[in-house]
């Protein structure tokens, strides 16, 4: 096993390394989401924190570590007598995004459990993490059925393994951390709300700080050994530290100062539920144990404030997490009063200004002496993706009917050049768009598709292991063969050759390809905040059926990838938002160049199918023939059965119908902007239309 980088070398990132050292404190501060762009050393710090935890007791022997002196009367290897145990180092389990439901929860051998009624269980993740930490490297990735077993046992502290009536409980108490690039897609609310805390991390911009990391990282890649050897002096501080914060964790006192204090904040920030208070309880607790202190200070409660809340005031996937500071401490100043809750240095961290980490020890060239303790999560999330100094999101957008009309008050007239982005209107709930026929994608909530979950349609010979039964079909299937196998006994004889795989249908999430007229003929005011309101309730829609989206826009004379297909919609909203408009209409350049991302996106994910969503009012310009030629490139999409729908965005009395004729050459349909909202009465459910032999 190679040496993990030691924790005490990483540089900067304070409230990372303390977030992670108050949950190391006290595990019932529920652990910690990392939020923050690639690079910035979430799963260095990660890794480097299992070599701090405390050892555990474990029974000799068995494989779901019970504690020898309240050993789980329920153990699968039980049940154990008390006694004496022995002592090993807390495990860190990593759960691959792409573990399999069997991998995570465990095994159970249905073979033996139905002819021999044995629970022969192999244990699997949740079982290893016991008393540990489980850390999900980009758990925003993870399959959602993942998630769900995930939430089940932090819920309830334990791990249950069904197969058809067979059933095997353990429990399953660990340190969850995940870490995840918010460009890539964010988090289900079920299970953002599981992390009792959040960090952003960002890269540093002083040139000195950055200098010491790539010293460092250098040092240790050389000599790992060497490198673990020099700062062994500083880990076992603070290993000590840990270990006396958590002797004095039960003696410190949570005053009613303090406890108003937080619940004040919460109901300030108006956060939902009541867990917030719960876990800024518990922080503030920790934070007082780590400074070696019996009273929780109000500065205690403000960082216990920037690390529980952030997350928990998003309202919908479009919000970037954070907290206003100045009302924070605005209402920590109100609420505050009495011996308990005073003191507290806006500034400062949970140790004021004193320097008692222990985290750099005498390095003179550590340029960040103080280690973790009173870093504020940065407030601004982080980039979009964009390149150099802030891309075309670094202005300012303005709201929607800032003037930028020409001096007789009216919008430029289309083909004039570019005009200023404008905001978009109210989101609504949309109707349902889907993808015709079966698909075998990735699970999601559109459109209907073999998967792991869903209703039982039929049975078919497993292909490797089995993970969902169809005990009817297997057991006809062994029936016909009792007398040849020499049965003689109540069991039945099963053989591998009998098992049947229970095939289920359920929903997948699709590709969603936005393909956004910019043109001149778009750019009304009006219409345009309009348009994009529709965009953005298509995209709110996307994240909730679990889609990737891709967006493609069109205007003057060429399209471009605005952003290519990601699980992030939160960052193709950030696109659409300062979407500039202005000049011709070259339909046929859009769905060229959508056709292309199409292809290369079939080569990535074959499994994935496609909606393409065309927000055009279909008067294609520009060129010879530009209307016969965007039809020629429609009929690209008609060719490769993929399905597609038109959102008509002519207004006005007179109206061409331009395209509608597309969505026809597209083979999908068309829809007003109208039509698109779910309470219309054109109908709740709009299947797209695509090729036949596409949607067999």
């Amino acid at each position: 096993m190679s040496t993990p980088f030691p924790f005490t070398a990483v540089v900067g990132q304070d409230d990372l390394r303390l977030a992670l050292l108050l949950n190391a404190v006290s595990p019932a501060v529920g652990g910690v989401l990392v939020r923050g762009e690639k690079g910035t050393a979430k799963s260095t710090a990660v890794r480097a924190l299992s070599a701090l935890m405390p050892q555990v007791e474990v029974v000799a022997g068995c494989r779901f570590s019970c504690a020898p002196a309240a050993p789980d009367p329920a153990c699968p290897d039980g049940p154990h007598e008390a006694g004496p145990g022995v002592s090993r180092p807390a495990r860190m389990v990593e759960l691959p995004v792409g573990a399999s439901e069997d991998r995570l929860v465990g095994a159970l051998d249905i073979e033996r459990a139905l002819a021999e009624g044995v629970k022969a269980f192999e244990p699997g993740l949740l079982a290893d993490a016991h008393r540990g930490l489980l850390y999900v490297d980009e758990v925003n990735l993870l399959h959602d059925h993942l998630v769900d077993l995930l939430l089940d046992a932090a819920a309830m502290g334990a791990s249950y393994v069904e197969r058809e009536g067979v059933s095997v409980r353990h429990a399953a108490r660990f340190l969850l951390v995940g870490t995840m690039n918010p460009e890539e897609g964010e988090l289900r609310p079920q299970l953002l709300d599981r992390f009792g805390l959040t960090v952003e991390v960002a890269a540093s911009r002083e040139p000195d700080q950055r200098v010491e990391v790539v010293r460092r990282r250098l040092a240790y890649d050389d000599d790992p050994d060497g490198f673990a050897t020099r700062w062994a002096d500083e880990e076992s501080a603070v290993r000590a530290r840990i270990v006396a914060a958590r002797v004095l964790l039960p003696s410190v006192r949570l005053g009613d100062g303090a406890l108003r204090q937080i619940a004040a904040t919460c109901a300030a920030f108006e956060v939902d539920g009541m867990r917030a208070d719960i876990v800024m309880a518990r922080t503030a607790t920790a934070l007082a144990a780590w400074s070696g202190r019996t009273d929780v200070l109000a500065e205690d409660v403000r960082q216990a404030a920037l690390l529980a809340l952030p997350h928990r005031r998003r309202r919908n996937p479009f919000d970037a997490p954070g907290l206003d500071e100045d009302r924070l401490d605005e209402t920590l100043e109100e609420f505050g009063g009495g011996d308990d809750a005073g003191g507290s240095d806006a500034t400062g961290g949970p140790d004021g200004s004193q320097d008692s980490d222990g985290f750099d020890g005498s390095d003179e060239d550590d340029p960040d002496p103080d280690g973790p303790g009173g870093g504020r999560p940065p407030q601004d999330g982080p980039d979009d993706g964009n390149d150099g100094d802030g891309g075309e999101s670094s202005g300012e957008v303005p709201a929607q009917g800032t003037p930028s009309e020409n001096e007789n008050g009216q919008a430029p007239s289309p083909g004039t050049g570019e005009q200023s982005p404008v905001r978009a209107a109210e989101p609504f709930r949309t109707k349902v768009l889907s993808v015709p026929g079966l698909g075998e994608g990735a699970a999601g909530r559109r459109s209907r598709a073999r998967t792991e979950h869903g209703r039982t349609t039929g049975a078919r010979r497993p292909r490797g292991a089995l993970t969902k039964l169809h005990l009817a079909a297997t057991v006809q299937a062994a029936a016909p063969h009792q007398r040849a196998r020499g049965r003689s006994g109540p069991g039945l004889v099963v053989r591998r050759d009998d098992l049947r795989q229970a095939t289920r249908e359920g929903r997948e999430g699709n590709l969603v390809l936005f393909v956004v007229d910019a043109s001149g003929s778009m750019a009304a005011r009006q219409r345009m905040s309009a348009v994009k309101g529709a965009v953005l309730s298509l995209l709110l829609d996307a994240y909730q059926r679990r889609d990737k989206v891709g967006l493609v826009t069109f205007r003057g004379s060429a399209a471009e990838v605005a952003l290519p297909p990601t699980s992030s919609v939160d960052a193709a909203a950030v696109r659409l938002e300062s979407l500039p408009t202005g000049g011709r209409t070259p339909v046929a350049a859009g769905l060229l160049r959508a056709h292309d991302v199409l292809r290369v996106e079939r080569l990535r994910d074959p499994a994935r199918r496609a909606l393409v969503v065309v927000v055009t009012d279909g008067r294609a310009t520009g060129g010879p023939e530009p209307v016969a030629l965007a039809g020629r490139a429609a009929r690209l999409f008609a060719a490769d059965g993929v399905a597609s729908v038109v959102v008509d965005c002519e207004s006005g009395p007179v109206r061409l119908g331009l395209a509608g004729l597309l969505a026809g050459e597209l083979g999908g349909t068309a829809v007003t902007l109208d039509e698109l909202r779910a309470d219309s009465i054109a109908g709740l459910v709009r299947d797209v239309q695509g090729n036949s032999r596409r949607a067999a």
